[in-house]
């Protein structure tokens, strides 16, 4: 990771759209940069990595195994955030994260954000808000799905 982090890209980003410009570059000096060649993995499912993903340029699949191949459940696209949950609670990852195309991802680590709470407390307020609207907004897509799903199978019988 030694490419330098654009503080508008993550002001442009869901966790830093609540930022202005200097709390952008505050947290952007915070984050390291790194890319990834088509299909190389950033994180395994199960892994214990806690950093927290922002995706600068290109897109990362978002996948599962199931039955021992990989199930691709989302495309994520530039300004999406990864591994909010892992971030905050420490728990194994959920999802393999895989470039499709070169792909660029800033990363942040926990202790390095937190550093920031006694300094630049409003910082760490308004990054917290965007990891809460974050997961809210992945909650609310994963609703709506299930939602289609169970309409599809009660309107169909289940019949393909």
């Amino acid at each position: 990771m030694s490419q330098t982090v654009q503080a508008d890209l993550v002001r442009a980003s869901a966790l830093g759209d609540e930022l202005d410009k200097p709390e952008a570059q505050i947290l952007a000096a915070l984050m390291a940069s790194r890319t990834l060649n088509d299909g190389e993995m950033l994180v395994r499912e199960g892994g214990p990595e806690r950093t927290l993903y922002v995706l600068a340029a290109g897109q990362l699949a978002v996948s599962n195994v199931r039955d021992g191949n990989e199930q691709v459940a989302y495309l994520m696209n530039k300004g999406e955030c990864a591994g909010a949950r892992s971030f905050i609670d420490a728990m194994p990852r959920r999802t393999t994260l895989r470039a499709i195309g070169q792909a660029t991802v800033y990363a942040l680590e926990p202790d390095r954000f937190e550093t920031l709470i006694d300094s630049h407390p409003r910082i760490v307020y308004k990054v917290m808000r965007a990891m809460y609207r974050i997961t809210h907004a992945n909650l609310l897509r994963m609703n709506q799905e299930t939602q289609q799903l169970t309409d599809y199978v009660t309107k169909t019988h289940g019949r393909f």
